[in-house]
Formats: structure tokens, sequence, C-alpha cells
């Protein structure tokens, strides 16, 4: 089914070289001898590791990304050997799962033994990041090493806010997918379908059009809007007046795509229409606004007039639009008070929403790279008039 050119999944070394390049040019301004990374996108943004095995629980990975010089990666034995066909020339391991001492020697001596100029390590202390491994570990690291371990998250996301072409190239190809898949869904939707069959349906749409993974498909239906845009699907009949939304992350090569639509049940009031096409035109706006020197609190007044102006009520979401890559969401937000720069090779999604009753949103959302020039859809553009099931 999938007619299109995939882009080549996996990365060259040179690839990487550049990205580390950057990174050491980032960590020089925040004064730091290095990062150490946990998580599975920044373990992965770094190295190119990736695994279904990040499911368990039970073992820590690290990756220290020192101010000069290679990626060291400190991984468990059962993953050593899929290591070694990354480009890092520096492995190693332990066997895991071994609690009185799960990998922490060897980040310590790790970290010892990096060139210090400042003193200090960054890690995944801050914004939208976590750090993988228990607690008590952490403590015990930073009692017993010796160089500070301070919050790194600032500087990792400064390293990967801006995408490379090739990132930006794969971000397009699933949203390509994820698009056709939305515009050939009311041809497979009936009056009577439950929100999860129409959510499969679209689900399995996306897989056999070249996804790699959908991890997220909420899928909700209400008469004239819907009250969360978070859970579902649920087995609720999709009746005559429902509205129901679909979002999808679906991803390649490790990248997202991040965006709805809205489906029509059997008829559509004037109110919703007016809603609708709000909506449609506040993201024209989001998109305009998206230019190279401007910032997210601009984006999000653009947008945010739009919506006032035609009586919203309010929403739940608390932002309207945010970044987008290795992760379904990533800084910046479009919100007051956030005020990030814009800049060419951000990619960015413009979402949107309005209440414009108790209990009844609707909500847009396109995804967009930033150009030296200004924006373009990666997206394919929703309809401005929403699809109608009879």
């Amino acid at each position: 089914m999938n007619n299109k050119i995939n882009p080549e999944r996996g990365f060259a070394e040179l690839e990487f070289e550049q990205r580390l390049i950057e990174a050491q040019k980032v960590m020089k301004s925040y004064k730091l001898d290095g990062i150490l990374v946990t998580t599975p996108q920044n373990i992965r943004y770094f190295t190119g590791y990736d695994s279904q095995f990040w499911e368990s629980p039970t073992r820590p990975w690290f990756v220290v990304v020192p101010a000069s010089g290679k990626p060291i990666a400190i991984v468990p034995e059962i993953g050593e050997s899929e290591f070694k066909k990354t480009w890092l020339d520096e492995i190693k391991s332990w066997p895991s799962p071994r609690p009185e001492d799960d990998g922490i020697s060897l980040v310590k001596s790790t970290l010892e033994d990096l060139n210090k100029t400042y003193g200090q390590i960054g890690a995944e202390f801050g914004k939208e990041m976590t750090i993988r491994m228990p607690v008590r570990d952490l403590f015990k690291l930073k009692d017993s090493v010796n160089t500070n371990i301070v919050n790194g998250s600032d500087a990792i996301w400064d390293m990967r806010i801006i995408k490379t072409n090739a990132e930006i190239e794969r971000i397009k190809f699933i949203c390509s997918i994820a698009s056709d898949a939305y515009n050939e869904l009311p041809s497979k939707l009936r009056i009577g379908d439950t929100e999860r069959e129409a959510v499969n349906k679209l689900k399995i749409d996306v897989l056999n059009r070249g996804a790699d993974n959908v991890p997220f498909m909420p899928g909700i239906s209400g008469v004239g809007g819907v009250s969360q845009i978070v859970c579902g699907p649920s087995d609720r009949i999709l009746k005559n007046g429902d509205i129901l939304f679909i979002d999808t992350g679906s991803t390649f090569d490790g990248y997202f795509c991040d965006f709805n639509r809205n489906y029509a049940f059997g008829e559509i009031s004037s109110e919703v229409e007016r809603v609708h096409e709000t909506l449609w035109l506040a993201t024209e706006a989001g998109i305009k606004a998206a230019v190279p020197g401007t910032t997210t609190d601009e984006i999000w007044l653009a947008m945010n007039t739009i919506i006032q102006d035609a009586g919203a009520i309010g929403n739940n979401v608390g932002r309207l639009g945010h970044g987008l890559g290795l992760q379904l969401t990533e800084p910046p937000s479009h919100r007051p008070g956030d005020n990030t720069r814009i800049v060419e090779n951000m990619v960015l999604t413009i979402e949107p929403v309005m209440e414009y009753a108790p209990g009844k949103m609707i909500v847009h959302e396109e995804n967009i790279a930033i150009t030296k020039d200004g924006s373009r859809l990666l997206t394919k553009r929703a309809p401005r008039q929403m699809p109608i099931i009879k």
C-alpha cells in the first residue's frame, strides 16, 4: 500500500559526528565537562541505539557524552552486542540486574576520568525530562563522584531542539503516512461503529502504509465536540450528531508525527461549522506566525486572538502547540511566558483549541518545520470543512 520512497532507517556516522560537534559547543556555553543521559530518546539521539527492551524497567542504561571525544556507553551485558554495532568505540558493561551496584561504579569511574575544566556534569534533572535510574543510585553517585552533577536539561534541549535535515525528513515521512490514512478514513467509517473500531481502522492503515509504530492514538467522541483529548478510545457507539476526534503520534525510525483530525457523523450543526472554521483560520494564523525571529508567545497570540474573538469559553490544554521529534511532545510550548525564540529547523505543532460550550471542545493540529523564509507544512492540511460520515 505504501508507494512512497521511505527514508533509509538509521543514520550515517557523519550525522552523529555533526550532532556531537554541536552538542560539545553547547556544553562549552553551559560550562559542562560532559552530560550523562539515561533515557531512551537521549541515548538514541547520541548513539543510534534502539531497542524494544526499553519497556523493561529492570536495568538502567547510561551514556556519557564528554566535552571532547566520542560518547561512552555504560550498558547491561544484555545490550552490549548491539551497542557494538553503533558508531561508538568505548562500551563498558556489567552483569545486570545487580541492585547492589547496577552500573554505578562504572559510571563513577567514567565521570572521574573525564577532562575537568568546569567541574560539573549535566544530567536529565529539568524540564520535560526524567532520569531513568533508581533515585537511591543517583544519590549514591552524586555523593561519591568527585565532580558536581547538575541540571543539564536546558543544555540537552538546546542540543536537540534544532533538527537536522535527516531528522526533518523522517518526521515529514511519518506525517505524510498519517495524513494519507486520515484522508482515507471517512470511506471506512460508519454510524454504529465504536470509537475503538474507528481508531483500529486508522491504526491498521497507518501501519500498512509504512509506520514503524503507533504509540499514541486517542479517539474520543461526543455530541458537538469532546470534553477531553487524552483518553480513549472506548466502546462508545458513534451516533448521529457526534464529533469524533482522533489524534496520532505514529513513528518512523524513532521520529513522531503528532496531529489530529475531526469527523462528523450524520449531520453537523451550524455552531460546530462555525467553530471548525474558526480553528481552521487560527491554524492558518499560527502557521504564518511561525517564522524565524518570532517567539512562541507571538505564535500563541496569533491563534488565541482569533479563538477568543470567536467566543471561546476556555480550554483545558494549557498551550496551543509544542515541539516535536524523538518524543511526542518536546519543548517549546506555545503559551504566554514561554518566550522561546523561533529559529530555522525547529519542528513544531500548531494546535489551536476552542471550548465553545461547557464540555464541548474542538481541536485542530498540524506539524510544521521552520525554514529560513518561514514555515512549511509537514502534514497534509486538514480539510476546511469537516468530513461528514453518513
